[in-house]
Order: structure tokens, then C-alpha cells, then sequence
């Protein structure tokens, strides 16, 4: 039996293409907002760090009703590192939104996320937006998309795909791009006529597999998915069951069921098949658990969550001044921080190591890695990270790694040192084209490890004016060793206040890293050197006051610009002997090994 009155759908594109941007306009048009509410951009994105970076990190589901039927959205992250999240929602879906952006087309990450949708036979909506932008070229990006079908293997169905062009800014969409229209009633007419109504046996006992899992600390785990077969109720007792675990058996009772409407979860007594309901009540709900009713107990098959492919070692700060700015600063408080991540973030990974006070962390890449970083400053913890380190498989008694497909859209100027430093990473050149605006498109196969470090020399060479997208492409063998960092790190001598004459003294060694008045301690980092040599050097030094004064030799001291690093900066130019002190005010690089005579020591 088909249930008219719902379709459920995932918007899906590259980072950037406007999937929040469209969810907004969709929002709108439905009457989720009264005319005069204000409403900021992109609501969707809740999380501050999506706010700020204007990307998603979680996916989130909404729900707007249209001429009578109730369309469930969800959207997706367009980066790679999240890519876990929309392997995992598409099974929630009985079709997509492919979304792609008017003048790029399609992108590592839309090869992706298409891909997914194709091999569990999702019907695909293709949404060209952006058409509103002056170098916006539909026509050449629709042949794009057909191509990149043809390459993923899609058959003749698969491949009668409906256009529609939009402007997720403007909130309109068009069968015809000669033919604009002031609304998006052309897109939601496409949904309802083109993506098919769920299915499922009305009269068959409950079944829900578990796609995503949300967590507050009032009602713990709560598990999102959609209704397969039969109703579910409140109260009903269930067994929770898992595919890929057959030992596991859990009775439990739902306590509290919700469905979607707007950006609000609205409790409900029951939900029939087909709709995306959220549940507390078990305890110990993973992703890819299957919910049933107790007289009929079977497992939903799900797909295999990606594996990370990068870790780092998070550790309790030890620094001089550990303690000082963050509220929770034990190894207990860390651990019990890191193993919540793991309550919502499936592609994550958090081991144990040798030491009490340190856990090895690893995650699907440096953004990953460093949004879980970010918010747990946010939250007042204060600990020490390492390098990124790659994760190597052992195939057939031989080393592999994982290796990144990298696309880099750049002017024609700069792909000579694009190819040169990807070469000397061990980048290889799969094919190199042109578009019409004087950009070239190139293609690369690179080992993870040759990314890290990478990107802001990227920014550097391009003069800001490079797009690099990279997407994990699989393992292949180790492709030998990489030349190391050229840059040396300039190290603080003594604890105490960095001055304007002490840092004046140090700024002919290379460009630092603070400013006069900043605390710093004995083995901290204060600077780079760009001869690949690290050099202590005194920053708390003072100016000698003696009586006697020599014309100009007390002019003001000209400091150069500091540069202050990021986080990703930050994780990028540390070294396998340095460590980052990550605190709720700081960010602060030091040498493992804080006193100089140890250091030297341990070097011999």
C-alpha cells in the first residue's frame, strides 16, 4: 500500500551549492513562517560553528506540507568529512534533490553523494541553482550531469531525469530557464509527481531502522528513521535489533514518539509506515539498530559507515599554565567528553591508549577532527592535540593508504606551481580541462598524508583566488616517503611577558606568531623560521635603562605583523614533536618536551 499524503526526500549536493539556502525557501513558501516573521539565513544551520563557517555538520530534518501532502526534508553536509551523515540519511528517503550549482556543475563531492543515491535506486531530482548568477551557464551543466549519470553507471530509467532551475536565494524555480517564475511551485510539483510515495504493509507489525541518533540530556538517545511497515505507538513494547550484530537483543518500551513539522518535533500517541518519526526509550540505541514490535522480530540490512582515515591524540594539558582558563581539565572529564562525541558522531573513533591521561581520536579528516576541537573549547575543556596522523591498512602483508581524489579549479597562471607542489607530495595528474572564464579544472590522486599541510599553502600560491575540493577515494600502496615541513619553529626561552624589545630582537628570524604583552612559557612556540631550523629565542627580554642616551637609538621599535594562526593553520604547521594547548581563550603551539636541555638531549 502507498501513502499519498507523504513524500520523503534529501536535498544533496557539493559544499556551498545552496542545500540550506533551498530548505529556507522551501520553509518559507510552505507557511512555516507568518509573512512578518524575521527569520534569519540558513535556520537550518543551528550549530554556532555552522553559523559561522556557513557549512552543515549534521544533518536535520524538516517537514513542510504542501496542497494537502506532508513533504519530509532532509538536509544533508556537502563535505566530505560528514560524508557519513548522508550515507546514512539516504536510507531514510525515497528519492533526492540533486543540487548543483549554475556555474561550477557537478563536483567531487556531488560525484559522491550521487553515487549513493543511484546505487540504492533513489530517484534523482536535478536542481540547477544559482541561475541568477551572472556567469551561470545551465545549459553546458545540465550535458555535465548527464555525463557524470553515464559514468556512475545509471541506467535508461535512471537517466530520465526531471531539470528544474532555481534560485534558492530568490525562492523561485522554473521548468524553463527562459521562462523565470516568481515562486518554487514548479519544484514542489516536481517532488510530489516524480518522487514516489512510501510503501509499506499497513497492517504489518512496526519496523524502524535507526538512521540518525540525536541525544539531550534530559531523554538521552533519541533515534530518527523512517516507519518501514505497521504503526508504532506509545508505550508499545519493542526489541531493539541490529543487522550487522545478531547477538544483540534488547526489550524495551517507546516512552515518547515525534514526527516533523517545520523546525519543530511534534509528539504524537502513533505514526504509520512511512513517516520519519524520532523515539526515545531504549537506552543503548546505536545507528543501524532496528526498532520492531515484539511479535515480529526482524533486522533491517544498513550501510557500512565509512572508516576514518586520520587520527590524533587528544591529552590532559600539562603546560605551565594548564588550568588557568578552562573549567573542565582532568583525564575523567575529557574521557567522559570524547565517548559522548561518539553518542551522535558514528564516524568517529575514540581508543584508550598506554597513558590515563591521553585517548587516540581518529575521524574521517581534518575538518572533522577539528569542528569536534572547536566545540569542545566552546564547552570550557581544556586539553593538548598532536599532529594528524594517517591510518595505514595492511593488505596482503603490504602497507596501503588512503588516498584523496583532489579537484582544483584555478587561473591558467598558477597550474605550474599547483602541479609542482602536488608533485613533490606525491600527487599524481589524472586529467587537467578548460571552461569558458579562464579557469582550468585539475585532477589529482594524492596520499591523505600529501593534504595535510597543504591548504593554506594552496591559498598562498593561488593568491586566494584557488577552489580545492578533495573526497577519500580508497586505499592503494604506501606511495613512499614525502618530504617534511620546510618551516622551523622559533621557541620562547624563558617563561614571562613577550615584549616589543624582545620580540623586535626576534622578528629577524623568521614571522611570529604573538604579540607584546602575551604570556608565554619556556618550550612554547612563538614564530616560524623559514630556513626549516628551530631556534630559541628570548621574547621577555627587557631594554637595559642606562643614563646614557644616543640620538635615534630610541626611535619606536617597528614590529612587523604577527600572524596569528587558526586551528586548521595551527594543525597543519605543527610538527611530530609539537603539540597544540587548546583552551577556551588560546590556542598555544609548544614542544612536547618544554625544558631545552631535555630537548636536546632526547634529539641525541
Amino acid at each position: 500500500m502507498k501513502r499519498e499524503d507523504i513524500r520523503n526526500i534529501a536535498i544533496i549536493a557539493h559544499v556551498d551549492h545552496g542545500k540550506t539556502t533551498l530548505v529556507d525557501s522551501l520553509l518559507r513558501q510552505s507557511g512555516v513562517f507568518r509573512l512578518n516573521q524575521v527569520v534569519e539565513e540558513r535556520v537550518m544551520d543551528s550549530n554556532d560553528i555552522e553559523k559561522e563557517r556557513g557549512i552543515t555538520i549534521l544533518s536535520k530534518n524538516t517537514a513542510v506540507n504542501y496542497n494537502g501532502t506532508k513533504i519530509n526534508i532532509v538536509d544533508t553536509p556537502g563535505h566530505a568529512d560528514f560524508g557519513g551523515e548522508v550515507e546514512r540519511v539516504l536510507k531514510m528517503v525515497n528519492g533526492v534533490v540533486l543540487l548543483v550549482d549554475a556555474f561550477e556543475g557537478p563536483m567531487p563531492q556531488t560525484k559522491f553523494v550521487l553515487k549513493k543515491a543511484l546505487e540504492l535506486k533513489l530517484p534523482v531530482i536535478v536542481a540547477i541553482n544559482k541561475i541568477d548568477r551572472l556567469d551561470a551557464r545551465p545549459d553546458e551543466v545540465i550535458d555535465e550531469i548527464l555525463d557524470l549519470f553515464i559514468e556512475l553507471g545509471a541506467d535508461d530509467k535512471q537517466l530520465e531525469v526531471p531539470f528544474v532551475f532555481i534560485s534558492a536565494k530568490q525562492g523561485t524555480a522554473t521548468l524553463d530557464v527562459k521562462n523565470p517564475k516568481e515562486d518554487m511551485k514548479d519544484l514542489f510539483e516536481t517532488i510530489l509527481n516524480f518522487i514516489p510515495a512510501p510503501e509499506g504493509d499497513e497492517n504489518g507489525k512496526g519496523q524502524v531502522l535507526i538512521s540518525t541518533i540525536d541525544y539531550n540530556d534530559y531523554q538521552g538517545r533519541i533515534g530518527i528513521g523512517k516507519i518501514e511497515r505497521g504503526e508504532l505507538r506509545i508505550n508499545q513494547e519493542i526489541f531493539v535489533v541490529n543487522y550487522a550484530h545478531p547477538e544483540k537483543k534488547e526489550k524495551a518500551r517507546i516512552s515518547k514518539l515525534y514526527e516533523f513539522q517545520g523546525l519543530n518535533k511534534v509528539e504524537v500517541e502513533s505514526a504509520k509506515f512511512g513517516s520519519i518519526v524520532a523515539i526515545t526509550g531504549p537506552s543503548g540505541i546505536e545507528v543501524g539498530d532496528t526498532i520492531c514490535d515484539a511479535e515480529e522480530i526482524e533486522a533491517l540490512p544498513f550501510v557500512k559507515i565509512s572508516e576514518p582515515t586520520l587520527s590524533m591524540t587528544f591529552s590532559v594539558n600539562d603546560s605551565p599554565f594548564a588550568g588557568r582558563e578552562g573549567e573542565f581539565v582532568t583525564s575523567r572529564q575529557l574521557r567522559n567528553r570524547l565517548f559522548k562525541e561518539l553518542q551522535t558522531d558514528v564516524s568517529l573513533r575514540v581508543e584508550e591508549t598506554d597513558s590515563t591521561d591521553a585517548f587516540k581520536v581518529s575521524g574521517r579528516g581534518e575538518l572533522h577532527l577539528s569542528v569536534l576541537i572547536e566545540n569542545m573549547r566552546r564547552e570550557g575543556y581544556e586539553f593538548q592535540v598532536s599532529k594528524p596522523e594517517v591510518l595505514y591498512r595492511m593488505v596482503n602483508g603490504k602497507k596501503h593508504e588512503p588516498i584523496e581524489r583532489v579537484i582544483i579549479d584555478v587561473s591558467v597562471d598558477f597550474i605550474g606551481i599547483v602541479i609542482e607542489k602536488l608533485g613533490q607530495r606525491k600527487g599524481e595528474l589524472v586529467s587537467i580541462s578548460d571552461n569558458s572564464s579562464g579557469y582550468s579544472r585539475l585532477e589529482f590522486l594524492i596520499p591523505a598524508r600529501g593534504l595535510i599541510g597543504y591548504r593554506q599553502e594552496f591559498l598562498s600560491d593561488t593568491k586566494g583566488n584557488g577552489i580545492l575540493n578533495s573526497i577519500f577515494e580508497g586505499y592503494e600502496p604506501y606511495k613512499g616517503d614525502i618530504p617534511k615541513r620546510k618551516l622551523g619553529s622559533l621557541i620562547a626561552f624563558e617563561t614571562g611577558e613577550a615584549t616589543a624589545y624582545g620580540l623586535y630582537q626576534a622578528q629577524d628570524r623568521g614571522t611570529l606568531f604573538i604579540t607584546p604583552g602575551t604570556e608565554v612559557y619556556e618550550g612554547m612556540v612563538v614564530g616560524s623560521n623559514p630556513k626549516g631550523l628551530d631556534i630559541e629565542v628570548n621574547v621577555t627580554r627587557k631594554k637595559q635603562q642606562s643614563n646614557i642616551r644616543a640620538a635615534g637609538s630610541d626611535e619606536a621599535l617597528r614590529l612587523s605583523p604577527a600572524k596569528f594562526l587558526s586551528l586548521e593553520e595551527a594543525l597543519e604547521f605543527i610538527d611530530n614533536d609539537e603539540l597544540i594547548e587548546v583552551t577556551p581563550k588560546n590556542f598555544r603551539i609548544r614542544k612536547r618536551i618544554l625544558d631545552s636541555n631535555l630537548r636536546y638531549k632526547s634529539k641525541k
